[in-house]
């Protein structure tokens, strides 16, 4: 065990975040704490750190290990470029590496008893040096670079010229740089791309040390965590597994409390009904035997409700209208910044009820494709036309569409009157506002509130072609599962951008990858798009695959032959699959004639014998004929 705590409970007034949380950490163990927001994830991890005191109970960390921290808002600060505040991180080395080398100038001028002491020293210093992978120290600094998505041309800015995002990655490579014993994570993977995201899933499955990490991005939590901690009303519940095993015990677990107290209900109105007509006799020995059973029914140690949960909420979205079968038809679209070209030439439609999800590194132009259909932003070149009765409603990440001066309650219920007090506060529920939240000015909230009460009203819209950049940002898991099942309900037409790949594979039928300036098309959701991912980057975006080496040509599809080769594809996969069942289906039969022949019964009736001998034949003859169609197929 390297971290524990014991019995940590921790009120704001009269509001107890945390009530005797105890849970532990072993060595090289990776743990998610999850919850609602707001339930104490955060608060626990600064306990942990010392930076809020617990009103009781204590934090425990194993003698002489190290730890450290990345906050959800963590940015650094610093006059250096990236580069050299990465280096940082390995002073040390940098400095011990710097005296071996002055050693070794030294040595050229020494001789007899000087010389034997300076070599001593210098061995010494260079057996900590390699043991310490100190020649490697520079490499791992780009590598690390590179995993959080730096490029070469980034490792000379200056930190001052970056992004809070950026700064915020930065802040990240310092502290796996630093390998602290155990790490705690807040919320790590809000600034990262799809292929960081990846990176940091690796990096951490093979870090030394321990790994806490608090995160609502469900995929990143089943491939890195082999534990969950459980933050629910004040209360921590340790489950081992990653977050779909602690989901599906949840259920379990959940189910069985849910029945428990519905028999005890059951039970106790049967006893009141019982009690209840043994008086209506009015007769001595019945009334004290209902007097029996009362004391008995008071003594009975009361089941508690489980609490409702919020993934009961549903929210239903239906288009007012019916829009026409072609909702969007995208031709030779093409967009840059000043030197930064971000695409050219994309072709794309999308359909009636389809739910297409736009992903690629950052940077690429995701956002930019939606800005350019909503008339936010204009195309250099290119053109993109809307079908019959289309209406769309647009969720952007810069919410244009709240009015600051009212309140939450007010910006939903003059926009939607014909809704009840109870919907609208339902609706604002569903995206974590509740009580009296719902009478904040929107000028009062912070960014990602902000961006819940868009969400919240776009999912009141009624329009037929909902487009949504980054809709999971600021929600938690409980809201994104509401999101995802009113999506999936939804009869309309949805395109997004998101980076949240348990989203996309819950929700997309469609996936558009923005790779080497061109769109590359998935017909599937992301674990189909990882599937194909190899074999149709190098197909449609040879210039992706091939990134650091130069293209003398690329090969360009149109929309329409994409769609057809891997419609083409599935199809051969079909019919290998046909063909090989087939194979095993005749090559049964004819070891089961090889059989019969062999009884008696059958190889004294010349008739028999015939008849199983030219079956024979034209299996030998089909299978011929399969086993040239499987190696086709096969190639």
């Amino acid at each position: 065990m390297i971290l524990a705590c014991h019995n940590i409970s921790k009120s704001f007034g009269t509001n107890e975040i945390l009530k005797n949380a105890s849970f532990h950490v072993e060595e090289r163990e990776k743990t998610a704490i999850v919850g609602i927001n707001g339930a104490g994830k955060s608060t626990l991890l600064k306990i942990i750190m010392h930076q809020l005191s617990a009103d009781s109970g204590e934090v425990i960390l194993a003698k002489g290990a190290t730890i450290g921290y990345l906050s959800q808002h963590e940015a650094v600060d610093s006059k250096n470029t990236i580069y050299q505040e990465l280096l940082e991180v390995k002073r040390d080395l940098i400095d011990m590496e710097a005296r071996i080398r002055q050693m070794e100038q030294e040595m050229k001028n020494l001789e007899g008893e000087a010389l034997t002491r300076l070599l001593e020293t210098y061995n010494r210093l260079s057996t900590e040096f390699e043991r310490r992978d100190g020649y490697s120290c520079r490499s791992e600094i780009t590598g690390v670079m590179k995993g959080l998505g730096f490029g070469e041309e980034d490792f000379s800015k200056q930190i001052a010229t970056l992004s809070g995002g950026q700064k915020t990655r930065v802040a990240l490579g310092k502290l796996l740089l630093s390998q602290p014993d155990v790490i705690l994570l807040d919320e790590p993977t809000n600034h990262l791309d799809m292929n960081s995201i990846a990176w940091l899933e690796t990096y951490l499955l093979n870090y030394p040390g321990a790994v806490i990490i608090v995160a609502h991005d469900r995929y990143f939590l089943n491939r890195v965590v082999t534990k969950v901690v459980e933050v629910e009303n004040g209360c921590v519940t340790t489950f081992l597994g990653n977050y779909s095993a602690y989901a599906e015990k949840k259920r379990q677990l959940r189910e069985t409390a849910l029945k428990a107290w519905m028999n005890q209900q059951q039970e106790i109105k049967h006893q009141q009904e019982v009690i209840t007509k043994l008086k209506s006799f009015n007769r001595e020995k019945s009334i004290k035997r209902a007097e029996s059973r009362e004391k008995m029914l008071d003594k009975i140690e009361r089941i508690e409700k489980p609490a409702d949960l919020n993934d009961e909420i549903r929210i239903t979205l239906e288009p007012r209208t019916v829009s026409g079968n072609d909702v969007l038809t995208v031709e030779h679209l093409a967009k840059s910044f000043g030197h930064n070209h971000l695409f050219s030439d994309l072709n794309f439609e999308i359909h009636r009820g389809e739910r297409v999800a736009i992903i690629g590194n950052n940077g690429t132009g995701k956002t930019t494709i939606l800005k350019i259909l909503n008339s936010v932003l204009p195309a250099d070149a290119g053109t993109f036309t809307l079908g019959s009765k289309v209406r769309i409603g647009y969720y952007d990440q810069e919410h244009h569409v709240l009015h600051m001066e009212k309140t939450l309650f007010d910006e939903l219920s003059d926009e939607y009157p014909t809704l009840t007090n109870t919907q609208i506060r339902n609706v604002l529920a569903a995206f974590l506002f509740t009580g009296d939240d719902v009478f904040k000015r929107i000028s009062d909230l912070s960014g990602g509130e902000r961006g819940r009460v868009s969400l919240a009203k776009l999912m009141l819209s009624e329009a037929n072609f909902i487009i949504l950049d980054e809709p999971t940002n600021h929600l938690d898991i409980t809201s994104k599962e509401i999101l995802e099942n009113a999506l999936n309900s939804y009869t309309g037409t949805v395109l997004y951008v998101s980076h949240d790949r348990y989203f996309i594979n819950q929700t997309a039928t469609r996936i558009l990858e923005l790779t080497g300036n061109t769109l590359v098309n998935y017909i599937g959701n992301y674990d189909y798009y990882l599937e194909k991912k190899e074999e149709l980057t190098r197909i449609y975006a040879p210039e992706a695959e091939t990134e650091t080496q130069e293209k003398t040509s690329q090969v360009k599809l149109s929309w329409q032959q994409q769609k057809e080769e891997q419609a083409r594809q599935r199809k051969r996969q079909n019919d290998l699959k046909k063909t090989e069942e087939r194979i095993h289906a005749l090559e049964t039969r004819d070891s089961e004639i090889d059989g019969l022949m062999e009884q008696e019964e059958i190889f004294t009736d010349m008739a028999k014998c015939m008849e199983l001998s030219t079956e024979k034949a034209r299996i030998a003859e089909e299978l011929e004929t399969l086993y040239e169609v499987w190696e086709e197929l096969a190639e």
